[in-house]
């Protein structure tokens, strides 16, 4: 019996039913754990308004954006913070809003930031943008983005509020990396004549490396490295220097990718999930050209927010990788093994998780989704 077969089934069942034909058909059931039996404790530092990425700062202190266009520096000891001038004007609506916020990896030098948000065009169009500044702070906490320039920008710009991706993150290679979503249109994931449904690599000032995959291509493709992507919301390397990503599929099929240079993950010609109206999409397993997932998950998790783990406060958990989950409202555990991976365990936080990120002593720290999401801090329960 497909897996296809199967979620068609599966749909007429229970709905407790549902969920565990739904599990079976994709990926291994990992245990379910609950508050009670949660091996840490999970401390609330304070809250925000629409909170959708983190940061920490070399001197130990916390970067917060909210998702309508504020930037908070945040003492994490006692929760206050202070508002950070300079943001640009976002496009705030649906999936859009301020995004993402990463220092430089020499910020201690440079004091360069780099933010993503969601950038009005002409007529209704909308799509993504980074700018990189230099980030000052005051003694009170305060501060200002100044020389704010933007460096990359999603193309086209098309109508629509969803799947901006925006995600950033440095590699190894001191090489900026850039989840591009594919802003809910399908087909540009595979055209090469834009950048939606991409994962992107730029110098650190938003030039393009002369060793990427399609470089001699020049244009827009000269940044991708990899294509056929859906709504990538989280992006990591691993100890060994390998990008991981994960992205939400359609009605079923969120996956988790290790990312290869050049390589086609195959998105909307291939999916382990449906379209929302009910079509099929044909299984990874149908078109081997394209690269499959390492983990698929119908239902759906709706991941938002990535790390792998890298401390020591949580010795048993060094090399896996964590997912906030937002309809799952959990916190999955990815086990790597190589160049495999499975979910090992899903604790169940009772909201939605937005944003992942550790801490400078090895705590993990989540953001809860929402007009009152909670900063929290896990640490190892006593």
């Amino acid at each position: 019996m497909t897996r296809k077969l199967l979620l068609s089934l599966a749909i007429s069942l229970t709905p407790a039913l549902f969920t565990t034909a739904c599990v079976a058909a994709d990926t291994a059931t990992a245990p379910a754990v609950e508050k009670a039996n949660w091996p840490f404790t999970a401390t609330a530092v304070g809250t925000f308004d629409e909170p959708w990425a983190m940061s920490f700062l070399p001197d130990g202190s916390l970067l917060v954006s909210e998702k309508r266009g504020a930037l908070k520096h945040v003492n994490p000891t006692t929760g206050t913070s202070a508002t950070i001038s300079g943001v640009p004007a976002v496009a705030y609506g649906g999936q859009g809003g301020f995004g993402d916020v990463l220092p430089h990896p020499d910020f201690a030098r440079n004091q360069l930031l780099y933010v993503s948000y969601a950038e009005a065009g002409q007529g209704d169009t909308r799509g993504a943008a980074v700018a990189r500044a230099r980030l000052v702070l005051q003694p009170d906490g305060s501060g200002a983005l100044q020389d704010l320039k933007v460096i990359w920008r999603q193309t086209p710009k098309v109508e629509g509020k969803g799947h901006y991706g925006h995600r950033l993150a440095f590699g190894p290679d001191g090489k900026l990396w850039i989840t591009s979503s594919e802003r809910q249109k399908f087909d540009p994931a595979q055209d090469m004549g834009g950048n939606l449904g991409k994962i992107v690599r730029l110098n650190d000032d938003g030039s393009v490396p002369a060793d990427n995959p399609f470089a001699s291509q020049g244009g827009v493709a000269a940044q991708v490295w990899s294509l056929g992507h859906r709504n990538a919301l989280g992006i990591a390397f691993d100890a060994r220097g390998k990008l991981w990503v994960h992205e939400m599929g359609p009605a079923g099929g969120d996956e988790l990718n290790l990312i290869e240079r050049g390589a086609n993950y195959g998105y909307p010609v291939v999916s382990n999930g449906n379209h929302y109206d009910g079509r099929e999409i044909p299984d990874h397993s149908t078109r081997p050209e394209f690269a499959a997932p390492k983990v698929t998950w119908t239902p759906v998790i709706s991941p938002a927010g990535f790390i792998i783990y890298s401390g020591t406060l949580f010795p048993q958990w060094k090399g896996s990788g964590f997912i906030g989950g937002l309809s799952s409202t959990s916190l999955v555990r990815v086990a790597f093994d190589g160049d495999n991976a499975r979910e090992a365990e899903r604790f169940l936080m009772g909201e939605r998780i937005r944003e992942v990120e550790q801490g400078p002593d090895g705590a993990i720290w989540l953001l809860e989704d929402g007009s009152n999401g909670k900063l929290l801090k896990l640490t190892p329960k006593a």
